[in-house]
């Protein structure tokens, strides 16, 4: 069949990623389909956690469900969501994940142009299938963006950039049910990664900054969730006792919701290569991100205020959960264990000046 371009009134069908942090990159694509055609009716089928995330960007219609998980096959549920979003008559799909399972459900649903990477050789599956060209397209939210376009037209310079709209009047009413201070500057840190440990800053270094700017006069909130409450605890536990009434452990209290609209009232923020550290970017907060076994030339903040840090480190970057290197030696984890917490809160005065670190505070270099 012919695909042709796209027009005003197109009615499009994302097929949304499974993470948070690609979830909110993804935006940059949805941002690009409205300035190409306003008119454009967009919907997303995604995890339903990903509901707090799209509810937050104003270009998306409306979130579908995907009640299967991405690792799963089950041929018959996706055929019976594809049959369902028939009565929808939808344009176009754009398929995200470059698995085979995800190019199903538009197959399913006998939209008429359905757009994506090779990925698992989705030949049929897919009819505007698009060889990837890392080289070209070395950022995720370029390949994102790319399939905006016609196959084989370039890319823009100047992509557009994440921006979340979050719900400020809910800030009030959580600050109170989270007992949160009103009038202290707010740190909001992110010390978990999904991803696994080898993304995961050491919390000796997190309570280091949290110690700081607690002596500053802000106050600090920990972010994540459920699997990252003993982390944050750790946190608390290691900081002098005095200041553990002005750190506030949020991690799997809040709701995703909740941790957005909160970040998006945070002086500051620091994080590890995470969902969270996505989101806040998204937000236009100050971020700085510490890298460990990942790298931001794939999926960097998308962001002008951000700070970026890590260890050059012979073994990195390995895209590794865990540290593959033996814990015995020095070597294990090198890239998060030697950075330190000095460099960091030099970051925090570099992207928000007035946090300015008590004098005997030591600075450390780059």
């Amino acid at each position: 069949m012919r695909l042709e371009r796209k027009t005003p009134e197109q009615k499009i069908l994302i097929i949304g990623p499974s993470w948070v942090g690609d979830m909110v990159m993804a935006q940059s694509l949805f941002i690009l389909l409205k300035q190409q055609y306003p008119n454009s009716i967009i919907d997303v089928l995604a995890p339903g956690w990903s509901r707090p995330i799209i509810a937050r960007m104003p270009q998306i219609r409306r979130a579908i469900d995907m009640p299967v998980g991405h690792g799963s096959l089950m041929w018959s549920e996706r055929r019976k969501i594809g049959r369902e979003l028939r009565e929808e008559q939808y344009d176009q799909a754009i398929v995200l994940p470059n698995s085979l399972k995800s190019a199903l459900i538009p197959w399913f649903a006998k939209i008429p142009q359905r757009t994506g990477w090779k990925g698992e050789m989705r030949y049929g599956l897919l009819n505007d299938i698009r060889p990837l060209d890392k080289l070209r397209y070395p950022l995720m939210v370029q390949r994102f963006d790319a399939l905006a376009y016609p196959k084989g037209e370039q890319l823009a310079d100047d992509l557009p950039t994440p921006d979340l709209h979050a719900d400020l009047a809910r800030v009030p009413q959580l600050r109170q049910q989270f007992g949160l201070e009103s009038e202290r500057k707010v740190l909001a840190l992110c010390p978990g990664a999904e991803f696994g440990p080898a993304k995961r800053w050491p919390e000796q270094k997190y309570a280091e900054v949290a110690a700081q700017k607690i002596a500053d006069g802000w106050q600090v909130w920990l972010l994540g969730s459920s699997k990252d409450q003993p982390v944050a605890e750790s946190i608390i536990s290691l900081l002098p006792e005095a200041d553990q009434s002005n750190c506030f452990n949020l991690a799997g209290v809040t709701q995703l919701e909740d941790a957005i609209d909160l970040l998006a009232v945070a002086d500051a923020v620091v994080s590890n290569d995470s969902g969270l550290m996505h989101i806040a970017a998204a937000l236009n907060r100050p971020v700085v991100v510490v890298y460990g076994s990942t790298s931001p030339g794939f999926t960097p903040p998308l962001n002008d205020q951000v700070a970026i840090l890590s260890i050059p480190v012979d073994c990195g970057p390995c895209f590794k959960r865990e540290c593959p290197l033996d814990p015995a030696t020095s070597a294990h984890m090198k890239c998060l264990n030697e950075l330190p917490s000095n460099r960091v809160i030099a970051a925090l005065f570099e992207l928000v000046p007035d946090s300015a670190p008590d004098s005997t505070f030591e600075l450390v270099a780059d």
